[in-house]
């Protein structure tokens, strides 16, 4: 039975003023640094070119005030057309050459931290030194930038004695030497107590802080030993002048367990808490969050603990809540991006389907297209919570208090007098008066919005005697900040400005992510004439090709401001109606893919 979602409260604020929502992608104003001197915020943009990650700092990131972005891997990588360049090949150095990966030259990246540093974007990269090749990428031949290499052989860099002589998988993971000493399932594990090594990686991560690289992600940090890591660390340069001139921000990739933990590597800098992963994906998947005012507690200590839903590892093998699952996965991050524990990463990456080694998005060279989030698999999830990272920097400091509940599955509280959030993962509506601790006035909700240069794009609330009435929507939220004031429409608060006589017809782009036999289509079929009724044969048909399927993608002019029911349908050529089963697909992100439209991304399941 086919699932459908109604629609009537979202587009009758959405479609009606569409135009209000260019703010967010429109690629032609100048960025301009968040009001608020605390930008913390790091956006992980998996597996995007260096042109694209400048473009985002410039048009999306700057102006609405991330502190950073997490880059993949720069270095020169293995290069696997047999296994059709898998993600995973840029984990595999060959060298440290940044002359050409799949997502661009020297050049390119070079352009990418300069354009980030003038939108007041950091670039943190993701340095992948535990180990070198796999035993599997032998014989693939040359690397992304043209060198020869066999495992445990890297002309002009590594040879066989700098490599660890437990030369085999780690087996006992409960045997912290081999785990720190043995291979990663297959990896060259370099032998990172030599200081010959400890210089080579260092000069590496040197080189980037001379280009301007603010950070570093340390890969596999747990197989690191401690004193190795502390070593290489202590040779590092200071960052660039723009970001304080102080050491470089390092953030290492440690799942803890009873072997190592997290504090094993606190005193060399932060580090990623994955049971925050665990934590908050299961209470927003499983529809309770009652209790999560007190998230973090027992974990890492919060100064030193980088937290996330998901990251491009756990959206494939630990899978508790992804984009698959849209509405409960946005509402996850902005919860975090609410709450006060930790550094927050948001992820921002591509679908793909069956196969969790797929590449991004690429040409058929195996490097990477430009991102473009209205097309091929990009999801550009940070879009749809970019309006919440302005309300994490607005009420840094503050604690949290005043929390309210109903139920398992509602949770609402104050950030001191600076801010003001409510939660609701349940599949109805909230009403209710909040009370809150903000100055009376009229306030930007920047939950279904954002707030830029003084525009705020979403509904606005007023509060009075230090009270707010609001219906939060089913698996969604309202949050409103001192630093974005709203004002209020001719139909009062609660809606957008406008009226909704912007536009008088909205397009209403579709992306679905579905897979298909020979001979199926997909279309998309509704509650009103411009998607057929209801009729499977009357319905929009999608398209796709081999550079982006499963994507597949269609649009059409629908009236602005008319509420509506959809679903996808697969059907055969052969038949006008096949008879499938509708998808079960999330609701959809709010962005405007410019002038009067909107973009509508769903996952068949």
């Amino acid at each position: 039975m086919g699932v459908r979602r109604s629609l009537a409260a979202l587009l009758a604020a959405l479609l009606g003023c569409a135009t209000s929502l260019v703010a967010l992608t429109v690629a032609a104003s100048p960025a301009h640094a968040a009001p608020s001197g605390n930008r913390d915020v790091i956006v992980h943009l998996f597996q995007w070119r260096w042109k694209s990650i400048a473009d985002e700092c410039r048009t999306t990131l700057g102006p609405h005030g991330f502190g950073a972005v997490q880059v993949s891997p720069p270095q020169e990588h293995v290069v696997l057309p047999a296994e059709d360049y898998p993600w995973w090949q840029d984990y595999q150095p060959v060298s440290y050459k940044l002359d050409q990966t799949r997502r661009g030259s020297r050049a390119d990246f070079i352009d990418m931290v300069n354009t980030c540093r003038e939108a007041g974007v950091k670039i943190y990269v993701d340095a992948v030194i535990n180990h070198m090749t796999g035993t599997g990428s032998a014989g693939a031949g040359p690397g992304s930038a043209g060198s020869s290499y066999s495992k445990y052989d890297y002309p002009g860099i590594y040879q066989s004695q700098d490599f660890n002589d437990c030369r085999r998988d780690i087996t006992n993971w409960n045997d912290k030497w081999e785990v720190q000493h043995c291979e990663l399932v297959g990896l060259a594990d370099l032998k990172t107590s030599s200081p010959y090594v400890q210089d080579r990686i260092a000069a590496y991560l040197n080189e980037l802080i001379d280009l301007g690289v603010a950070g570093f992600r340390i890969d596999a940090a747990k197989h690191i030993p401690e004193g190795d890591l502390q070593a290489i660390l202590s040779r590092l340069k200071n960052v660039h002048p723009a970001w304080g001139g102080g050491k470089p921000y390092i953030f290492q990739e440690v799942i803890a367990d009873s072997t190592i933990s997290t504090g094993s590597y606190t005193h060399l800098g932060s580090v990623t808490e994955f049971q925050y992963h665990r934590d908050i994906s299961h209470a927003f998947a499983n529809g309770n969050i009652a209790h999560l005012t007190g998230l973090g507690s027992g974990l890492t200590p919060s100064d030193k603990a980088v937290v996330f839903v998901v990251n491009h590892d756990t959206q494939r093998y630990e899978p508790i809540l992804t984009h698959t699952d849209r509405a409960r996965y946005d509402l996850a991050q902005k919860f975090m991006l609410a709450h006060p524990y930790g550094t927050p990463k948001v992820m921002s990456s591509y679908t793909w389907s069956g196969d969790d080694k797929a590449g991004p998005p690429m040409h058929s060279d195996g490097t990477t297209r430009p991102t473009d989030c209205s097309a091929d698999r990009w999801l550009c999830e940070h879009r749809a919570v970019a309006g919440m990272v302005g309300f994490h920097n607005a009420v840094a400091g503050q604690g949290i208090g005043s929390a309210v509940t109903d139920g398992n599955g509602r949770l609402a509280f104050a950030r001191g007098s600076a801010g003001y959030a409510a939660f609701n993962a349940t599949n109805t509506a909230w009403t209710r008066t909040f009370t809150t601790s903000l100055p009376d006035g009229v306030y930007c909700d920047v939950a279904n919005g954002t707030f830029v240069d003084g525009v705020c794009d979403g509904p606005s609330y007023q509060v009075s005697g230090g009270k707010f009435t609001a219906t939060v929507p089913a698996n969604g939220a309202v949050a409103l900040h001192v630093e974005a004031p709203g004002s209020c429409g001719p139909d009062g608060c609660g809606t957008p400005p406008g009226g909704g006589d912007d536009c008088t017809t909205v397009t209403a782009r579709f992306h679905a992510t579905v897979t298909t036999w020979y001979g199926q289509e997909v279309a998309v079929v509704g509650s009103i004439p411009e998607l057929g009724s209801w009729q499977p044969a009357q319905g929009v048909r999608l398209r796709t090709d081999s550079g982006t399927y499963p994507v597949w993608s269609g649009a059409v002019d629908l009236p602005a401001g008319v509420g509506f029911e959809y679903k996808y349908v697969k059907l055969n050529r052969t038949a006008p109606w096949s008879g499938s089963r509708a998808a079960t697909a999330s609701p959809p992100w709010m962005t405007s893919g410019g002038g009067c439209s909107q973009n509508f991304y769903d996952s068949w399941r």
